[in-house]
C-alpha cells in the first residue's frame, strides 16, 4: 500500500530531472540552505548550450573544467560554411584541403552506385556538424580510436584564440606553419586542456547521431581515461555509463619498463537511459567451445555440463530430494546444499535426457548445456588478448593485405573491433555503424568481416581528416614505408585497405574463387548483398560564393535565391549532395540519373527527390519532373529557359503533383 503525497507534485524537481534528461551536462550538486546536498541546474552551462554568448560564473559547485570549455561546448554548436563534395573516380584535379592547408587529390569511390558505405575525407568536427541533420538518430553504435595524447600524438589544432565569430567565418584554421594537426607534447602548458578541447565538442555532436538505443565505444590508455571518463559523464549523463572494458593488448611485458602497460581501456556509454539499451552476447571463446563435447552422441549437438546444487539458503523442502542415478546410486543433496530445482523440474530433465550421470551412469548428475541453444557469452570488462586479439594481430592483418608492409602502426585487431560491433547490433544486422577516427580504416573492415560472415548489411561510415605523412625520426617507421609506396596522407592508406579487404572477403565468401563459369557467376550474385564498396564524400568549403549561413536558421521552405553565387568549380552532383545534406537524406541513398524533356535528372530513393540543374529548362521539363510526383523537386533558379518558365512553374506543380515541395537554388 502507498501512501498518499497529501501534497502537489515538486514541479522543481521535475523540471531539473526533465532538464537533466535534455543536457546532463547541465545537472550538478549542490548545498542548498539546510546544508544538505541535493541535485541542481548548473545555469551557466544551461545559458551556454541556449546562447552563443560565452557566459562566467562564480558559484563553487561541484564541476570538471579546463581553460577554454565553454568555448569548446560552443565550438560545438557554432554553424559552419561547408559542403560535402562526391569523389566517384580518381581525382585529376585536386579538391579540398589536407591537414596541412594544401590542396589534394583524392583515390575514388568503389561501386558509387549500389554501396551504403560512406568514406568522408576531412574535420571530423565539421563532417559531424555536416551530418546534424541527416543523421541525427539514426547510428547505432560509434566507434573511435582518438588520440592518446601521449606526447606523440597528433591533436586538432582548433582555433580558440580568436572570438566565435571570426572563427565561423573562416574556412580553415592552419597554425603558423600551415599545420591543421600538430603534436601536443608534454611539454605544452595546455597538454591536458588542448586535448579535452578537441574531444569535448566531438563527443558531445557524436551524441545526436547515436539512436536512443546506441552505444559508443571510445579507446583510450590511462594518460587520458580519467578526463575522458568525466567528459563523457558530462556529456552521455553519468547514469548511462555502460562499463570501462578493459583489453590486453600485448602478450608479454615490455622489459625496458620498471612497469610496462599491458592494456588499453574501451570506454562504452548508451545514449539514452540504460533502460532503453540491450547490448547482445558474445560468442564463446575457444577455451570456452573446448568445454562442449558430444560423449553420448546426443542429436542436438555438442554440449556442456553444470552443477545442479545450490546453497540451501531459504530453499523449500521441494529442493531435498532422493536421487537415483540410472546404475542404481542414490544421492541426496551434498553437506549443507540443496538441489537448484523441484523433483518435478528434474524428473522433466531427466525425461529429456538434459542430465548427464557421467560414462558409467554412477555420478551425481549435472545438466546439459546445449551449444546449439546457448545464446551466447555475457561479456566482462576483461578482454584478454586469445579472446580479443592483440597489438601484433592488428599488425599482421594489415601486413597481409599490403604484401608483408606495415604502413600504419599498431591498428586495432580485426576481432576486437568486430567485438564491439556485435555487442551492439547482432540482434539487428542493418544498422549503422560510424567511427570518426579512422584511421587506417580496421573498423570498416570489422563491419564488412561482420557482414560476411552472418549475412548482416551493416553500412559503416568512417571519417578520416586527410592526415598529411611526414617523415622525421622521431615518426613511426611505417611512415616512412607508407611514403616509399606513394600514400601521402592517412586517407589514402584507409580507403585503399577497404578496397583490398572488400575483395579478400569476397574472395573467401565465394570459396576463393575468381572464374568466369556460370557457377561462380550464380555464386557472385547470391552473395550479392555483401557490400563491400564505398562512396567517397570529401569535406570542402561551401558551394556558393561568399555566401555564410546557419544552417538552424535557415528556412528549408524557400531555398535562397543565390544563383550567381554557386562556385564555377562546382558540378551538378555537387549541388546534389548539398541538397541531400539540406533536405535530411542519407547520404548513401540510391541515386539515378535519367534524361527529362532533354535534361540530366537526378532521381534520389524512387522518386523521393527528383533534382534538376541544368540550364535553359522548359515547361517540358518542369512537367515531365512533376509527373513522376517526387516528395522534393529542386532546381536552380537561373536554369529556368525565361521568366514565362519560372511564371508557370507553380501552376505546373499545382496541377500535376500539388503535394510534392518545391525548392530553387
Amino acid at each position: 500500500m502507498t501512501k498518499l503525497k497529501m501534497h502537489s507534485p515538486n514541479k522543481v524537481d521535475e523540471n531539473i530531472e526533465k532538464i537533466g534528461q535534455l543536457f546532463p551536462n547541465c545537472l550538478t550538486e549542490r548545498k542548498n540552505e539546510a546544508g544538505k546536498v541535493e541535485y541542481a541546474i548548473d545555469f551557466d552551462v544551461l545559458r551556454q548550450e541556449l546562447t552563443d554568448v560565452v557566459v562566467e560564473g562564480n558559484e563553487e559547485r561541484y564541476q570538471f573544467t579546463w581553460p577554454d570549455k565553454k568555448k569548446s561546448i560552443h565550438l560545438a554548436n557554432a554553424p559552419i560554411a561547408k559542403t560535402l563534395r562526391p569523389v566517384r573516380d580518381d581525382e585529376y584535379i585536386p579538391t579540398g584541403v589536407n591537414s596541412s592547408g594544401n590542396p589534394y587529390c583524392s583515390s575514388g569511390s568503389v561501386d558509387f552506385d549500389n554501396t551504403e558505405n560512406l568514406y568522408i575525407e576531412g574535420d571530423n568536427l565539421d563532417v559531424l556538424k555536416l551530418l546534424q541533420e541527416t543523421y541525427l538518430g539514426k547510428v547505432k553504435m560509434i566507434y573511435i580510436d582518438p588520440p592518446y595524447n601521449t606526447g606523440n600524438d597528433f591533436v586538432y589544432e582548433d582555433d580558440f584564440t580568436g572570438d566565435i565569430g571570426e572563427f565561423l567565418i573562416r574556412d580553415e584554421q592552419y597554425d603558423d606553419e600551415g599545420n591543421r594537426m600538430v603534436k601536443n607534447l608534454d611539454s605544452n602548458g595546455r597538454f591536458h586542456t588542448d586535448w579535452l578541447n578537441m574531444i569535448y565538442p566531438r563527443l558531445k555532436l557524436a551524441k545526436d547521431l547515436l539512436t536512443d538505443d546506441g552505444v559508443i565505444f571510445i579507446s583510450i590508455d590511462d594518460h587520458e581515461q580519467a578526463n575522458l571518463k568525466k567528459v563523457c559523464d558530462e556529456i552521455f549523463g553519468e547514469i548511462n555509463f555502460i562499463a570501462n572494458i578493459v583489453w590486453q593488448k600485448k602478450t608479454s611485458p615490455d622489459a625496458r619498463m620498471e612497469i610496462s602497460a599491458a592494456h588499453d581501456n574501451i570506454i562504452a556509454y548508451a545514449k539514452g537511459n540504460c533502460d532503453t539499451y540491450r547490448l547482445s552476447t558474445l560468442p564463446y571463446g575457444q577455451d570456452r567451445l573446448k568445454n562442449y563435447q558430444n560423449p553420448d552422441n546426443d542429436p542436438r549437438g555438442p554440449w556442456a555440463s553444470v552443477d545442479i546444487t545450490g546453497q540451501t539458503g531459504r530453499a523449500p523442502k521441494s529442493q531435498f530430494y532422493e536421487i537415483t542415478t540410472p546404475s542404481g546410486i542414490k544421492y541426496f543433496p551434498p553437506e549443507g546444499r540443496c538441489w537448484a530445482m523441484a523433483q518435478y523440474t528434474f524428473e522433466l530433465l531427466y525425461k529429456d535426457n538434459r542430465l548427464w550421470f557421467g560414462e558409467d551412469g554412477n555420478n551425481r548428475p549435472r545438466q546439459k548445456k546445449f551449444l546449439s541453444e546457448s545464446k551466447g557469452a555475457r561479456p566482462w570488462t576483461w578482454w584478454d588478448n586469445k579472446f580479443a586479439g592483440h597489438n601484433q594481430d592488428g599488425n599482421k592483418e594489415l601486413m597481409a593485405l599490403f604484401d608483408g608492409k606495415l604502413i600504419f602502426d599498431n591498428p586495432k585487431p580485426i576481432k576486437l573491433l568486430k567485438l564491439v560491433v556485435l555487442l551492439t547490433t547482432k540482434k539487428d544486422k542493418n544498422d549503422i555503424c560510424m567511427d570518426f577516427f579512422s584511421g587506417s580504416a580496421g573498423f570498416a573492415e570489422a563491419v564488412m568481416t561482420q557482414n560476411a560472415e552472418d549475412n548482416g548489411n551493416r553500412r559503416f561510415i568512417c571519417v578520416q581528416i586527410p592526415q598529411v605523412i611526414q617523415e622525421s625520426e622521431n615518426d613511426y617507421k611505417s611512415n616512412s614505408i607508407a611514403l616509399s609506396i606513394g600514400y601521402k596522407n592517412i586517407c589514402e592508406i584507409g580507403k585503399e585497405r577497404i578496397r583490398r579487404a572488400g575483395e579478400k572477403i569476397r574472395n573467401e565468401k565465394l570459396g576463393g574463387r575468381n572464374d568466369s563459369s556460370e557457377a561462380h557467376s550464380s555464386l557472385l550474385t547470391s552473395h550479392s548483398s555483401l557490400d563491400t564498396g564505398f562512396r567517397v564524400l570529401k569535406l570542402d568549403s561551401t558551394n556558393m560564393k561568399d555566401v555564410y549561413y546557419n544552417p538552424n536558421d535557415y528556412d528549408l521552405t524557400l531555398f535562397e535565391k543565390l544563383t550567381e553565387n554557386i562556385k564555377e568549380d562546382r558540378t551538378p552532383e555537387d549541388l546534389l549532395f548539398q541538397v541531400m545534406l539540406d533536405l535530411g537524406i542519407l547520404l548513401s541513398s540510391k541515386i539515378e540519373e535519367t534524361m527529362m524533356a532533354g535534361k540530366k535528372v537526378f532521381n534520389v530513393m524512387d522518386n523521393y527527390l527528383i533534382a534538376c540543374f541544368d540550364d535553359d529548362i522548359t515547361d517540358e521539363t518542369v512537367k515531365a519532373i512533376a509527373l513522376r510526383k517526387p516528395h522534393y523537386a529542386v532546381f536552380r533558379d537561373s536554369s529556368m529557359a525565361d521568366d514565362n518558365v519560372a511564371t508557370n512553374f507553380e501552376q505546373i506543380f499545382d496541377t500535376y503533383s500539388p503535394d510534392t515541395v518545391r525548392k530553387v537554388l
